[in-house]
């Protein structure tokens, strides 16, 4: 089955349901990031697979809407179908909501999985509806219909993410999370999203691509917990230590009949960018809802101390293996075979080496020349090529150990590389060295920061189509909420930075057809001096991995870029050295010398 095959057989199923216009978003039942395989369905219909995208099929038309980070991937597997490529922001580009109302016909039909769309985008497509006098059909999952051969639901075993680890016990953060409750005057608070009830409960599992997470709801009550997640997933140990706090393991599905049941005049807390429609529908007309971000959003993504040093212990671990798999990379190119997915496992290699290691943060990026130019480009054995000494290669990457997650992009020049190249390379580790050495006041957010980095890019006439940087979580999701690094603030919550947060640092620039560019490090938000003009703050860096001077024009840089850079590189050898052999200590050592 080909994507006409398979769009001409969803068209087949909408009209039997009576469906003009049908959406499939990139989405679990939890809108996590990164989904199971038996959640890819606009993958499956479309062949597109990037992470973030949306496919909406009339029954003569077909699109897929993605963002800037893809439009290079989605325009090159797109090519030849059926379906057309919506760049998501982009001048005279209607969005979903804009193309589903011009295409619905009076009295159409809108159709979707309930479960995998949000609130906010329900009740879009409820008022395009009934401006068209038409009505949703929210209730059927067209596309896993189509998807006859469909993976099976993950299976994977939950476990407990020891208080050693987690700095604080199931008991205290749910104290928390109630002290929140009453202030807001709330009975119950519903929680769907993943890493939200990870982070509560302290449990971890194996249900989620690329984050340990266990899919599950909970029902957060004054007294208990109700838990809805697959019985064979837990052990009775961690059944009975649940259960000690209050923790009531319930059948997965059975959340959807739950809140049918919940009592008159009972105040649900919910977040509505995080609670399917399917799951808000349900809820009875005689409960109150309080619509607000979860509370646990904030509170994990501000660190405990035992967090924080667990944190950098993991990026020490992590230092190690990066730059060992740099040492291998320089030392060995032109010399035997590698390709982009050999050097890919060859990282994996030196990472799985380490204590404590349990296996990658997010999907790796290994992306030689031009392949860099494509964002999140990902190597598959169709594109896979072999390194060749005279080009740029670029890896993002990161790993989960028990002490955190990292989340590293390092360039790298394979030999002599061009003078453009080495150009804009400066570029970008000025750009970012000088947000990672900024000093700011408490209350400045992302947005307040951004253009630190990207100031010198648009002196240049330059710019990068993503933020420059993401929050970080503890072995849950590598892009975590609230904060981040954005010049556009859009929907995003303008979130002062607080002691503690971990945020990445990463402008790139991409060249279509040439090559692409990446420089990556993790930050720790930390209190500085305060002083009648308020509470300063700065970064601390977590990331320890040289940042390649072959590829680098010293001279394009201002003396304080240079003292910084030197500053970092001297860091770099005074913790990551030791843990080298000889020779691998004696190239370090050349490639953080003083510049």
């Amino acid at each position: 089955m080909n994507v006409h095959d398979r769009i001409d057989a969803l068209r087949r199923e909408m009209e039997s349901a009576g469906i003009d216009i049908y959406i499939v978003p990139t989405a679990d039942h939890h809108h996590s990031e990164y989904v199971g395989e038996y959640f890819k369905v606009r993958q499956f219909l479309t062949g597109f697979t990037g992470s973030a995208g949306t496919a909406v099929v009339t029954r003569d038309k077909a699109g897929l809407w993605t963002d800037g980070r893809y439009f290079i991937q989605a325009d090159r597997q797109l090519s030849g179908s059926v379906i057309t490529l919506y760049r998501m922001g982009e001048p005279g580009v209607d969005t979903v909501e804009e193309f589903v109302e011009k295409e619905l016909p009076q009295g159409g039909v809108i159709g979707f999985d309930g479960r995998t769309v949000g609130i906010a985008e329900g009740r879009e497509y409820e008022k395009i509806a009934e401006k068209k006098k038409g009505r949703l059909d929210q209730g059927r999952d067209l596309g896993g219909t189509v998807w006859t051969d469909r993976p099976e639901m993950p299976k994977e075993k939950a476990f407990r993410l020891d208080v050693k680890y987690a700095g604080e016990s199931t008991s205290s953060k749910l104290a928390r999370i109630r002290e929140k409750m009453e202030d807001c005057g709330a009975d119950v608070h519903l929680v769907s999203s993943l890493d939200d009830i990870a982070w509560m409960l302290n449990i971890r599992g194996g249900d989620v691509a690329y984050c340990p997470l266990v899919l599950s709801y909970a029902l957060i009550w004054m007294d208990h917990v109700d838990f809805y997640a697959d019985r064979d997933k837990f052990s009775d140990e961690l059944l009975e230590e649940l259960n000690e706090d209050g923790v009531r393991l319930l059948p997965y599905a059975q959340v959807y009949e739950d809140v049918k049941r919940l009592e008159k005049d009972t105040v649900v807390l919910l977040d509505p960018e995080r609670i399917s429609y399917a799951l808000y529908k349900n809820l009875p007309e005689h409960v109150s809802t309080i619509e607000e971000q979860n509370p646990s959003i904030l509170m994990k993504s501000m660190k405990n101390d035992t967090e924080a040093e667990n944190i950098r212990n993991a990026h020490l671990k992590d230092g190690i293996a990066h730059t060992r798999f740099m040492y291998w990379l320089k030392k060995n190119i032109g010399k035997i075979p590698m390709t982009e997915m050999s050097a890919s496992a060859k990282l994996e290699e030196f990472r799985s080496e380490q204590e404590g290691y349990l296996g990658a943060s997010f999907a790796p990026i290994s992306a030689f020349a031009d392949h860099g130019a494509v964002i999140h480009y990902s190597a598959t054995e169709e594109t896979n090529v072999e390194l060749k000494e005279g080009k740029l290669f670029l890896t993002d990457t990161g790993g989960h150990y028990w002490e955190g997650s990292t989340d590293i992009t390092r360039t790298v020049a394979l030999g002599e590389v061009g003078e453009t190249e080495k150009e804009h390379f400066t570029l970008v580790a000025r750009a970012m060295l000088r947000l990672a050495n900024t000093e700011f006041l408490h209350g400045c957010t992302g947005a307040n920061l951004d253009c630190i980095a990207r100031e010198i890019f648009w002196k240049e006439k330059l710019n990068f189509n993503h933020g420059t940087g993401h929050g970080v979580g503890y072995l849950t999701n590598v892009h975590e909420a609230p904060i981040n690094f954005r010049w556009k603030e859009g929907n995003f919550p303008a979130q002062p930075l607080e002691k503690n947060m971990v945020i990445s640092d990463e402008p790139g620039i991409y060249i279509e057809d040439s090559h692409g560019i990446r420089l990556e490090n993790l930050l720790l938000v930390q209190k500085d001096e305060e002083n009648e003009y308020g509470q300063f703050m700065r970064f601390e860096i977590l990331t320890w991995v040289p940042i390649d001077l072959d590829a680098l024009l010293p001279e394009r840089m201002t003396e304080e870029e240079r003292s910084m850079l030197n500053d970092y590189h001297r860091k770099v050898y005074e913790l990551i050295g030791p843990h080298l052999n000889e020779e691998e200590r004696e190239w370090l050592k050349e490639y953080t010398r003083q510049i």
